[in-house]
């Protein structure tokens, strides 16, 4: 999965950017011959660009929005879950609660560790203090073989900007004994159990083919790629006014298949996305892969539409 978050403010001449390679996070960037329409955007964690920008007090537990629950736990077994503040920086000190009463709180990494129950089919995670909640499948140590290590389960494509999750046997449950390298670089896990582990990828790596690449201890997973892409968006630099018609064009590089990606509108006062506030859309593929969306100004402010890449889970290529 890969997604970035576009903002347009009511002021002229200013846009607030989340820009990885450029090292530029929310901040109001004067326009320039080229005001950054094309800036890859994205959902980053600035633990990961750390060493190239200034110490920066952690964000605050109240701003946290995004919790990381690994998709399987096994019975018994530590896993890992980490929660993210809504420009996607990992959060410390917010408190999880767990649907069987147990409660814990992240630590200074923003990540938490836990062990899953020993009697339930599903474990239900969330916020404290926030709708909506996360699922986790429970399944039984029997069925995830820790002898050897496997990645049963990846993306086919998968987004530069935004974590990937796989699934298979073998793995840790503390998510910094895991060892994932892609195309020789290390990529960052968020969230982890023997069955499951969420990476966000190095900020180094180009788009196209990379290997992936697992270990944790003396198991290791059999190398398989994945297809990173970039996501660059043309929105325009103008502010939105009420009742304008603007179109987010999102190109696609590193791949010239088509991809599904999905827009989700989350500042609606602000303005509508032309057939909902949760649209989905094919690339066009080729040389030139982009896909489109619609935007009508409700009322001057700042719009923010959030946009992932979709991709399912399949047998993993080499």
């Amino acid at each position: 999965m890969g997604a970035w978050q576009a903002s347009a403010p009511a002021f002229p001449g200013f846009h607030t950017l989340l820009c990885r390679r450029n090292l530029l996070y929310n901040l109001g960037v004067p326009n320039s011959s080229n005001p950054l329409k094309k800036c890859w955007l994205a959902l980053t964690l600035l633990s990961l660009i750390a060493q190239d920008l200034p110490a920066q007090e952690p964000p605050p537990a109240s701003g946290a929005r995004i919790l990381i629950m690994p998709r399987k736990i096994v019975s018994g077994e530590h896993a890992t879950l980490a929660v993210l503040d809504v420009s996607g920086r990992l959060t410390p000190g917010v408190t999880v609660e767990f649907s069987n009463g147990d409660m814990l709180k992240t630590d200074a990494t923003g990540r938490a560790m836990f062990v899953a129950p020993l009697n339930a089919e599903k474990i239900y995670a969330a916020i404290q203090g926030r709708a909506g909640r996360i699922t986790s499948t429970i399944v039984a140590a029997v069925d995830s073989p820790s002898g050897t290590q496997e990645a049963a389960l990846a993306p086919r494509v998968a987004s530069l900007s935004d974590r990937f999750e796989f699934m298979g046997h073998g793995f840790c449950g503390d998510a910094d004994r895991n060892h994932v390298l892609i195309q020789g670089l290390p990529g960052l896990v968020l969230a982890s159990s023997p069955a499951y582990l969420a990476v966000l990828p190095p900020a180094d790596l180009a788009p196209g083919p990379a290997q992936v690449q697992v270990a944790c201890g003396q198991k290791s997973s059999t190398p398989f790629t994945v297809v990173f892409v970039s996501l660059e968006l043309e929105a325009g630099n103008r502010a939105l006014t009420p009742g304008e018609r603007r179109k987010l064009t999102v190109r696609v590089k590193g791949t010239t298949t088509k991809v599904s990606l999905e827009a989700r509108n989350l500042a609606p006062e602000v303005a509508e996305l032309q057939g909902g506030t949760l649209l989905r859309a094919v690339s066009s593929g080729g040389s030139d892969n982009v896909a489109s969306f619609e935007l009508v100004g409700k009322q001057r402010g700042n719009f923010v539409i959030s946009i992932r890449l979709v991709a399912p889970l399949s047998a993993p290529r080499s």
